[in-house]
């Protein structure tokens, strides 16, 4: 019996061992499946929740969309812009130029500066106003680089307009010579006449000259001085250290005779115009040799087909006219008290 017991005793505790075990299976198997469970429920609502977003994000992006289409008008297409068309405006006519070919005297005495303006405005033309000496002026008429010049040297202008050159001399100025030096003038020509002045100059080397040395009008006025002291002027150009030639126009030449405190030869206009700026004073200022008289010649279209004669002779009746003639007599009066040229249009001064 207790062997019976035991088996059955045995029989029982296998029983419970298995009994067991399939406890612990159906458990483990039962939780299994709850665990599955609850994965997939939490995993369906997870995945829900983001399918709604989602879906949300897509509603918001077409939603978006579509109010941008409806709320803002169609984009057109570029249109090109075109400039503004220009203004019309008539052609310019060219303007009409002359050229004149003057004297530095009279340029530099600023007369010029008043009568081109006035002749541009009467004649609706452009001056093109060169200046030089009188000799390079000549120079230039001669080879038709310009249609007119305004000069002083009366010897080589009637030479000038006898080769066929010019058509005529025309005068319409004049005023004088002076030697001027420094103020202690120590060769003593103060009051001299200008050939004696002159000859003091080459005889006692007490003071040095300034030469234009340009082959001008006062250059050849200069020489005719000499002539009249009884001097070869190529022997005067060698005499010494004490005669010194610029080779420039006249402004300049007299501000290098003062910054020497050397005598030179200079038209009265200028030494006017510039007396405020140089350290000289008139020393000789009389004798007949000192008339400086202006004239203006045309040139030849017959040597030169190509000038302006027309204006050219516009230009002379300007100078010559009554108008122009009182202007003359007038300038320099306010500023210096006296004038700088004295006006002579038909009536040519004798020396």
């Amino acid at each position: 019996m207790r062997v019976n017991k035991k088996r059955q005793g045995g029989e029982n505790v296998g029983e419970n061992v298995k009994i067991s075990k399939s406890l612990r299976d159906c458990c483990s198997a039962g939780k299994m499946r709850v665990n599955e469970k609850i994965r997939r429920k939490i995993m369906g609502k997870r995945g829900k929740r983001i399918g709604k977003m989602i879906g949300g994000l897509v509603v918001i992006v077409l939603l978006g969309l579509f109010i941008g289409r409806v709320g803002r008008a169609p984009v057109p297409p570029p249109v090109e812009v075109l400039p503004p068309a220009p203004p019309t405006v008539e052609a310019l006519r060219p303007v009409e130029r002359m050229r004149v070919a003057t004297t530095t005297s009279l340029y530099d005495t600023g007369l010029w500066g008043h009568l081109e303006p006035m002749f541009e405005k009467e004649f609706n033309v452009e001056l093109d106003i060169i200046y030089a000496g009188t000799g390079i002026a000549l120079a230039w008429g001669r080879r038709g680089d310009v249609d007119v010049i305004a000069t002083h040297a009366k010897a080589y202008e009637k030479k000038f307009v006898a080769e066929g050159y010019g058509v005529q001399r025309v005068v319409f100025a004049y005023n004088y010579f002076l030697i001027v030096g420094p103020p202690d003038d120590p060769a003593g020509i103060k009051g001299l006449s200008p050939e004696a002045a002159f000859k003091r100059l080459m005889e006692t080397g007490l003071g040095r000259f300034v030469s234009r040395g340009d082959a001008s009008g006062t250059h050849g006025k200069e020489k005719a001085i000499w002539r009249g002291a009884g001097y070869d002027y190529e022997a005067v150009r060698r005499a010494g250290k004490w005669y010194i030639e610029a080779g420039r126009g006249m402004g300049p030449t007299l501000l290098m005779a003062s910054e020497k405190q050397a005598y030179t030869l200079v038209d009265m206009g200028t030494f006017l115009a510039f007396g405020g700026e140089v350290d000289l004073v008139p020393l000789v200022d009389e004798g007949a040799i000192l008339l400086n008289v202006y004239s203006a010649i045309a040139i030849n279209p017959e040597r030169h087909p190509k000038t302006n004669i027309e204006m050219a002779n516009n230009l002379i009746e300007f100078l010559t006219s009554p108008e122009i003639q009182e202007l003359i007599g007038n300038y320099g009066v306010e500023e210096f008290g006296m004038p700088l040229f004295i006006p002579c249009a038909g009536a040519e001064p004798k020396e």
